[in-house]
C-alpha cells in the first residue's frame, strides 16, 4: 500500500514545488486497473500483484503474458546516486514520432510518478493494441506522438481526461488519500518489452529519457528470468551491496485479465 513520509526529501526532486500536484495514487492493482479502464484500456488487461521473483509457485499464479511490469520502491540514497551517476553522461532524450522504439513521458507533476508508470506501461508494447480505439486514452497517445518530450509532458499536465481519470482512482483503495501536497515515498518505474526489437526498456518520467537494458528473446516477457535479471535485480543488488540501502518494494504487473 501507498506509504507518506512528511519528510521524504527525494520523490519528485526534479519536478519544481510550483508544479501542480496529483493526490498520489495508492500501491494498488485495483486502482491501477480503474484508472486504466476509465481512460480507455480494454477489460481484457489489468494489473496483479507480484508476489514473488524467486518462487515458481507463486509466479505461477501470475497470468501470462506480461506486458509491463512496475518497479515500486522507496526511494534512497543509494538510488539517487545511481540515477545521477547514470545520466550524468546522457544526454536529454529528444524522440518524437511513430519511429520511436518506446513512448517516454518526462514527469512535471508532482506526485504523479504512479501515473507516468501506468501510462508507460499502456502506452508501449503489446499492452497498445488493448486500447479502445476511440477512448481519451487513444486520443492523448496519437496527439502525443508527434511531440518532443516537453510538449508531450505538456500535453499530459493539460489534459482535462488524465486529471479526472486519477483523481477518480485516487479516491478509491484500502486507505485514505493523502493530500496533493503530501510528500510521499514512493517511486514508480516502469519495464517493457518492445514487440519490434525484443529490447528490455526501463521507463522512469525523473531520468533524461527512456533506458536500454538489453536484449530479450522472442518468447520471453518482462517476468522472464533474463527480463528480471536486466532490471528488477539488478537494481536490487544495487540496494543489498550499498549496505544500509532499503529493500522494500513491490511489484505489478500488466496481463490478461481473469476475470
Amino acid at each position: 500500500m501507498s506509504t507518506q513520509n512528511p519528510s521524504a526529501s527525494h520523490n519528485d526532486v526534479d519536478v519544481p514545488l510550483n508544479r501542480k500536484a496529483f493526490v498520489p495514487l495508492e500501491n494498488n492493482p485495483e486502482v491501477m486497473t480503474s484508472l486504466v479502464h476509465t481512460l480507455g484500456l480494454a477489460p481484457s488487461l489489468a494489473f496483479h500483484d507480484v508476489f514473488s521473483i524467486d518462487d515458481p509457485d507463486l509466479l505461477a499464479f501470475v497470468p501470462r503474458p506480461a506486458y509491463a511490469l512496475l518497479l515500486v520502491f522507496p526511494v534512497s540514497d543509494t538510488y539517487e546516486n545511481f540515477r545521477a551517476a547514470e545520466d550524468a553522461s546522457r544526454a536529454e532524450y529528444d524522440g518524437a514520432g511513430a519511429q520511436e522504439e518506446v513512448m517516454w513521458f518526462k514527469q512535471t507533476i508532482r506526485n504523479a510518478c504512479g501515473l507516468i508508470g501506468l501510462l508507460h506501461g499502456v502506452a508501449n508494447g503489446e499492452a497498445r493494441k488493448h486500447i479502445e480505439p476511440s477512448s481519451s486514452l487513444a486520443e492523448l497517445l496519437r496527439s502525443a506522438t508527434s511531440l518532443k518530450p516537453l510538449e508531450r509532458a505538456a500535453l499530459l499536465y493539460d489534459s482535462p481526461a488524465l486529471e479526472s481519470a486519477h483523481q477518480s482512482a485516487a479516491t478509491q483503495g484500502d486507505t485514505q488519500a493523502p493530500s496533493a501536497e503530501s510528500n510521499v515515498d514512493l517511486h514508480y518505474v516502469c519495464f517493457i518489452k518492445a514487440p519490434e526489437t525484443n529490447h528490455l526498456w526501463e521507463l522512469d518520467g525523473r531520468r533524461k529519457g527512456p533506458l536500454d537494458r538489453g536484449v530479450l528473446d522472442e518468447k520471453d516477457d518482462v517476468l522472464s528470468e533474463r527480463a528480471l535479471d536486466l532490471g528488477v535485480r539488478s537494481f536490487l543488488k544495487r540496494e543489498a551491496a550499498a549496505g544500509g540501502g532499503d529493500l522494500r518494494f513491490s511489484l505489478v504487473v500488466l496481463a490478461p485479465n481473469l476475470q
